[in-house]
């Protein structure tokens, strides 16, 4: 069974998660290449709300659309729950889409925090915590936030969110090295429109 914290750190939302397989090889003496195994599932946007108002609670998103959504309304349309699931017994909200509903299948959102998703090569993801944006491009720096709860290397813009927010870059010792994150800014603006 999954501690808090592990399954804490499996929180991460995400667009575009992709299963990569392998095309397979018939028989009949053919001697081609050996059949190429399936990569693991990776996801790249996740996004993670703590509600302040309501400190019970953690929304999950796995697509950009319902993030948004209820970043601006405070709600989305369609919901799936588990009271007492998340860290310290919080309840998780995770945002579906009406594709999920068809499918009958859990979200984006849903498959990264069970860890079945994983964070790929072009991860961005954000955590909206007290009043300020978390951003990060490594799954790897965004996992460690939510053991820790603190991002050792940042860069700070202070006003830049869409209602002036701060907004703070999580870094690791590698890119704090390159400065201002421009990727990370840049994806961070284009979502919003700025």
């Amino acid at each position: 069974m999954r501690t808090q914290s592990e399954r804490w750190v499996r929180v991460g939302v995400c667009v575009g998660a992709a299963l990569l397989i392998g095309a397979c090889t018939t028989g009949g003496g053919h001697s081609g290449p050996a059949p190429a195994q399936p990569a693991a599932m990776s996801a790249a946007p996740f996004y993670a709300v703590a509600d302040n108002a309501k400190m019970n609670r953690l929304y999950v998103f796995g697509d950009t659309k319902n993030y948004l959504q209820y970043m601006e309304h405070g709600e989305v349309p369609l919901t799936r729950s588990r009271i007492g699931a998340g860290p310290g017994g919080k309840s998780l909200i995770f945002g579906i889409t009406r594709e999920d509903v068809k499918g009958k299948r859990p979200s984006t959102g849903e498959q990264v925090y069970d860890g079945k998703l994983i964070g790929g090569a072009d991860f961005y993801g954000e955590y909206f915590k007290g009043g300020r944006y978390y951003v990060f491009g490594e799954w790897q720096d965004f996992k460690d936030f939510q053991e820790r709860g603190e991002v050792t290397y940042t860069f700070t813009e202070i006003g830049t969110g869409p209602k002036g927010e701060t907004v703070i870059y999580g870094l690791n010792k590698k890119t704090v090295k390159a400065g201002r994150p421009v990727r990370l800014v840049e994806k961070f603006q284009a979502l919003r429109g700025k």
